[in-house]
């Protein structure tokens, strides 16, 4: 009789449990919707959180990790989506890994992740990104393939965006790549820097917003104008 009434509390309680379960995810499913509606990003990732410690979905981990990384909160969106890779990765979870470790200042690491993306679908802004980290990262030779690539398959509607400023501005991904093209022109040469200046005043020629390229060029210029200085001195 005693194993009898033990085995109805089992079964009672297990049935409480998943119907504790289930309501739990309805409710935050709603939830979710709601928050969605509302454009309540903090919500949406309490939403999220929720559902996922129910039941746990990589998808919705990817996501999360997302919203973290959009909100410029890139040590949680890394600690969501984890620094190792697997080949079974979502596209989305290698695009925000790449995204937190370049704004964390990862640049070895964020260009393992580019070039995985890379890797499974070549794509212009990708070999931008790509570009400008292996720049920053002394790789010469490996930013100049990915500016071929880039300026062969740039079309007038691709524009890139920049943040340096207080107000974002877009120019054309091209102008962006002559702008790389003209960095890594001078970092090679930089004995001959009219060389770089002619790639960046052709950004500048299609972009003349393009506050960046402006600030290379002056920073070129007044190298060259301070080195001109320099040897007219010792004549």
């Amino acid at each position: 009789m005693k194993q009898i009434i033990i085995a109805l509390t089992l079964i009672f309680t297990l049935g409480v449990s998943a119907q504790t379960k289930s309501d739990l995810l309805k409710h935050y499913e709603a939830y979710y919707k709601e928050m969605k509606l509302q454009g309540d990003t903090q919500g949406i990732i309490n939403a999220i959180t929720h559902l996922n410690v129910l039941e746990p979905s990589s998808s919705r981990k990817d996501t999360l990790a997302f919203l973290y990384a959009n909100g410029n909160q890139h040590m949680q969106a890394m600690r969501t989506i984890g620094i190792d890779t697997n080949d079974s990765d979502s596209d989305l979870a290698v695009q925000v890994r790449a995204m937190s470790l370049k704004a964390l200042g990862q640049t070895k690491r964020a260009i393992t992740q580019f070039e995985i993306l890379y890797k499974r679908t070549p794509n212009t802004f990708i070999a931008y990104e790509l570009a400008d980290l292996k720049i920053q990262s002394g790789d010469k030779e490996g930013a100049s393939s990915n500016i071929a690539y880039g300026l062969a398959n740039a079309t007038p509607e691709m524009m890139y965006a920049f943040y340096e400023r207080q107000q974002p501005y877009e120019v054309p991904i091209k102008a962006a790549f002559l702008h790389l093209k003209g960095l890594v022109q001078y970092n090679t040469d930089q004995a001959n820097p009219d060389a770089a200046l002619a790639f960046i005043d052709e950004a500048l020629a299609m972009a003349p917003n393009f506050n960046l390229a402006g600030l290379s060029k002056q920073a070129i210029e007044a190298r060259k104008t301070q080195e001109t200085t320099t040897v007219e001195e010792k004549k």
